[in-house]
């Protein structure tokens, strides 16, 4: 299932835990990208690179039972516990007061927090970069749904088709993928950018920040 629209349509290695200045650790491929981007081997909160790893409210650092507005951080509700104003990373006026923050800052991006100094949340260009650099397949690993990248250095990356936390429920595991960005959807700023896939399209939109898709990890190259 993919993310509500915005608006008014609105051999593989283990991966590490424990440690870090964070609560985790992460090892990392380099597929050669243009940028030199490194990518983690596995979702954040994961210890493969099939598990699916924890689930985040985009600017959130910790998980929750349910993922909606009422619960959400950066924003006021209303009488019935939906969105009223938003109160941090908003670039229009009519959805609270402006502070023209597009991406995510350090203290609200939780693979920083997670993972220590270096390592973030991609942002939507990157996850264009990897698309547009790489092959990707419809596949499985042990037994798990997902998409395989391969770049042309012959490194791979696995992102399983962890699905997405909506309300209390986890929805489409092992039908789809649903993947933060670092970056604000600014058209409408009550979402933000991520990366979707199934078994037949893959592609870069804006989804509602409230949900609660996968966060897999990147940083530069040392």
């Amino acid at each position: 299932m993919a993310l509500l629209a915005m608006g008014a349509a609105l051999a593989f290695a283990a991966c590490g835990t424990g440690g870090g200045t964070g609560t985790e650790t992460a090892e990392w491929v380099d597929l050669g990208l243009p940028s030199g981007l490194l990518w983690a081997k596995c979702n954040l909160g994961a210890s493969s690179p099939e598990e699916y790893g924890d689930y985040y409210a985009w600017g959130e650092t910790t998980t929750k039972s349910n993922y909606n507005w009422s619960t959400y951080k950066y924003c006021t509700k209303d009488a019935e516990g939906e969105l009223a104003m938003l109160t941090k990373y908003n670039t229009r006026s009519d959805y609270g007061t402006l502070d023209n923050l597009t991406t995510l800052q350090a203290m609200d991006d939780v693979a920083t927090q997670k993972l220590g100094s270096g390592a973030r949340m991609p942002t939507a260009d990157e996850w264009r970069e990897l698309i547009n650099n790489t092959t990707a397949e419809w596949t499985t690993l042990n037994g798990v749904n997902g998409r395989k990248f391969t770049a042309s250095n012959g490194k791979s990356l696995f992102l399983p088709a962890a699905g997405c936390r909506w309300d209390g429920e986890l929805y489409s595991a092992g039908d789809d993928g649903d993947y933060w960005s670092s970056s604000l959807y600014e058209s409408y700023p009550d979402g933000a950018w991520y990366f979707y896939f199934d078994s037949d399209v893959q592609s870069v939109d804006g989804g509602d920040r409230r949900s609660g898709p996968s966060v897999r990890p990147v940083r530069s190259a040392r």
